[in-house]
């Protein structure tokens, strides 16, 4: 049976007190009132090993938003896989599109982080979706097997188990623009098609695919009503309890 879950993704915002602060809320919140899914925060690279000192991991996941390409070494201002899991951190996004756009991530580059996070114990978010040109041109679904033929698809079956796919129409990140839960239902229904093609029908029935894209509390329930729909990556959302718990609140 596949993880229902709802990730945060803070991106580069929250100082270390603010995000220790609202860690902290989320945890209390959470741990007296159950969820019904499984719930990830994503957070910087420095707060980290804080947050992991007190989060009950049981109840909030901890996950790191990128790793490097590298094992270790002389890599000024990277962080490994290895580090990600040291402070504590069970999960890590990795392909999201702002790296590949800001930080020219290649499907290479990708599939180099995935397989370190996999060989350091982490759970990876893999991120994958298409341009508002691509949609117009109706290629979402030759971009979305492209990116997970270039960088998870060679991953063994057991290995696959380890992967987390998030869909993210690009054009509906912090646009405000949602797909609607139809053309997001289809993609997702496509992707776990295509994973069927690659590692069999169980595989696909219990691989967790999230939608990411503007995905608030007003319309978390319509999205997650669809049967292809997991959950959600969750960005601007994610950055206040109330807003969050929403979300997560949209499994019951």
């Amino acid at each position: 049976m596949r993880k229902k879950i709802v990730a945060g993704n803070w991106k580069m915002n929250m100082t270390l007190q603010d995000g220790v602060a609202l860690a902290k809320e989320l945890n209390e919140t959470l741990t007296a009132e159950k969820p019904n899914c499984g719930v990830v925060i994503c957070t910087p690279f420095i707060h980290l090993a804080t947050i992991a000192q007190f989060l009950n991991q049981d109840v909030v996941g901890l996950g790191a938003e990128n790793c490097a390409d590298k094992e270790k070494g002389a890599y000024t201002g990277e962080v490994s896989a290895e580090m990600v899991k040291s402070t504590g951190a069970q999960y890590v996004i990795l392909g999201h599109s702002e790296r590949r756009q800001y930080y020219n991530e290649t499907p290479e580059i990708l599939k180099e982080k995935v397989l370190l996070a996999l060989k350091n114990g982490l759970k990876v978010i893999f991120c994958i979706g298409e341009s508002l040109e691509e949609r117009e041109a109706n290629k979402q679904n030759e971009v979305v097997k492209a990116e997970l033929e270039g960088s998870v698809f060679n991953l063994s079956e057991e290995e696959f188990k380890n992967i987390i796919i998030a869909y993210e129409p690009i054009w509906a990140i912090g646009t405000g623009k949602t797909a609607t839960a139809e053309q997001a239902e289809e993609i997702h229904a496509y992707i776990r098609s295509i994973i069927a093609d690659r590692y069999g029908k169980q595989v696909a029935d219990d691989t967790t695919i999230l939608y990411g894209g503007s995905c608030k509390a007003s319309n978390a329930p319509e999205l997650f009503s669809k049967p292809d729909i997991d959950g959600g990556l969750i960005g601007g959302a994610s950055l206040k309890a109330p807003d969050f718990k929403g979300i997560i609140d949209a499994w019951k």
